[in-house]
């Protein structure tokens, strides 16, 4: 029999416990019942940060944990409510023509597409490329959700981006979506030269689940003697499944991210505890040896923040380079939102600093 403490952290990680069953793979699944939790108020938000999430609530969005999962795919998401702030602002909101996009298949499945950013314009040189994995929980949001960064990307570094799309979960449970990630990488090699760029010059990043896929696929890439990636860029990684971490607890009520629905992302996408303890998830746990340098980016509200800097402490154990920075005053999913949000400027001149850096040298 399970102790109380055991039992209230098997609850919060959405494990198979006897009240908390896993999800099936229909799309109507009911969410799991609530876990109530005491935790003081999350730090205050920046101004331009605060009005993003304002934004967000006028959009009229719902607590994703309340919701399945074919309801959270359509509610407003962090990325509407920055366009929303940019159109108060008078800007414009639409795609910036520097950057094309191909859409190409890398699998056989719908779900298994990369979007392919390339600047407009290019040399004949060949590019560097950088394969980028999308966040959403592996249950929502999609490559259009998160078509800031890669066109930010491939814009400022002169660098094809290969944005991947991968199966969601409840329908494809764990492993499919690191799968797919891997998949993807191997297709990109094979690949990113008939695009014009140069697979001697690559990098893996992604962001929250997508982070978590960047560096398990780094880490697949070494243990299946596939080319390493130069770098790689991880922005607020899933990485620890330990749901007693401190950001679980101060972030625990923040927004756009709070810790219940990190249990609702875990209850849709694993088939229980076992899952979520695999080192692909759980990276803190993996075989971190001899991965490439490493960029981390973390928000300070942010129930992962404690994943990327538990994540940096097990990689530089690990004998690996990394270097590690949480942003004051700014949220999950911030990243991307440069133009309106003073913080993530700071956070993607940082990351997109390290990655010239690897590509130059």
């Amino acid at each position: 029999m399970p102790s109380c403490k055991l039992l209230g952290v098997a609850l919060l990680l959405g494990a198979a416990a006897p009240a908390v069953a896993q999800s099936s793979n229909s799309l109507n699944a009911a969410p799991p019942p609530p876990t109530p939790m005491r935790a003081p108020l999350p730090p205050r938000a920046a101004p331009d940060m605060q009005g993003v999430l304002d934004q967000l609530a006028v959009l009229g969005a719902k607590p994703i944990e309340t919701l399945t999962p074919v309801q959270a795919r359509i509610q407003p998401s962090p990325a509407d409510a920055a366009r929303a702030v940019m159109r108060r602002r008078g800007m414009s909101t639409a795609p910036d023509p520097a950057v094309s996009t191909q859409d190409l298949p890398y699998g056989a499945d719908p779900m298994q597409f990369a979007r392919i950013y390339k600047p407009v314009g290019a040399g004949n040189e060949p590019m560097p490329v950088i394969v980028y994995y999308h966040g959403g929980g592996w249950v929502i949001a999609d490559v259009n959700t998160y078509d800031a960064t890669p066109r930010a990307m491939a814009k400022q570094l002169n660098a094809i981006v290969v944005s991947v799309e991968y199966r969601h979960a409840p329908e494809a449970k764990f492993p499919a979506q690191h799968e797919d990630a891997s998949a993807a990488y191997r297709w990109t090699i094979q690949n990113a030269a008939s695009w014009g760029g140069d697979p001697g010059r690559m990098a893996l990043a992604g962001e929250s689940a997508g982070g978590n896929l960047a560096v398990a696929t780094a880490i697949y890439a070494r243990d299946n003697g596939m080319p390493a990636p130069l770098h790689i860029l991880a922005v607020y990684p899933i990485a620890n499944s330990d749901m007693t971490l401190p950001s679980r607890r101060d972030a625990a009520n923040a927004k756009p991210l709070n810790t219940a629905m990190l249990r609702w992302f875990g209850h849709y996408y694993s088939r229980g505890m076992a899952d979520q303890q695999d080192p692909r998830i759980n990276l803190v746990r993996a075989d971190l040896r001899g991965l490439p340098p490493t960029t981390i980016v973390n928000a300070q509200i942010d129930p992962l923040r404690s994943d990327g800097e538990t994540l940096a402490t097990a990689m530089r154990a690990a004998g690996d380079r990394v270097e590690q920075r949480t942003f004051p005053g700014v949220t999950h999913e911030f990243f991307g939102m440069g133009k309106v949000v003073r913080g993530a400027l700071d956070a993607e001149t940082y990351a997109f600093d390290r990655l010239r850096t690897a590509f130059n040298k």
